[in-house]
């Protein structure tokens, strides 16, 4: 089973933004990070938008965080959103499909069978990681990825500055 580009790099969009501390995110930034074409991304940005796993904030300060869900989608709902085929072979199109031939042994194929098993078992096992969980270690994700984590300083670091007189 081989999945698409678009499949792919809205996974890698949602593991961006899970490894993410704090504030949003640019497609700019994601596309950088990946090495992704930016109009490749701006499509799947506004799907995921769409599906409610991702928020979009418009404007001279927006971008995108994940949406507070998001962390549990399965790695197969994801899958099963973003690709538009899973007809592994011929025979799995729509049967009114005329721009495909009608294999000759169809009624007593039992291929189809086991390749839908096949499709079947993949999506299960897809369906038993969370974007959550494939997100972790987070800390050595953000690094490869070029986010900076900045831990916040503990209030009682704080030293206030004197004026001078």
């Amino acid at each position: 089973m081989r999945l698409t580009d678009y499949t792919d790099y809205s996974l890698r969009v949602l593991l961006y933004l899970c490894v993410r501390p704090s504030g949003l995110s640019t497609i700019q930034e994601i596309s950088d990070a990946y090495g992704i074409s930016k109009n490749h991304l701006m499509k799947i940005v506004q799907q995921l938008g769409e599906l409610g796993w991702v928020e979009t904030v418009r404007g001279r300060n927006g971008g995108l965080r994940l949406s507070s869900r998001s962390r549990e989608l399965t790695i197969g709902d994801i899958v099963r959103k973003t690709e538009s085929d899973f007809a592994l072979v011929g025979c799995f199109a729509d049967q009114e499909d005329a721009t495909r031939p009608r294999c000759v042994i169809q009624p007593n194929c039992r291929l189809r069978g086991v390749l839908a098993a096949a499709r079947d078992a993949f999506l299960a096992e897809l369906d038993k990681h969370t974007v959550g969980e494939l997100a972790q270690p987070a800390n050595e994700l953000a690094r490869l990825l070029g986010i900076v984590s900045i831990a916040p300083l503990p209030a009682d670091a704080l030293v206030p500055v004197r004026a001078s007189s």
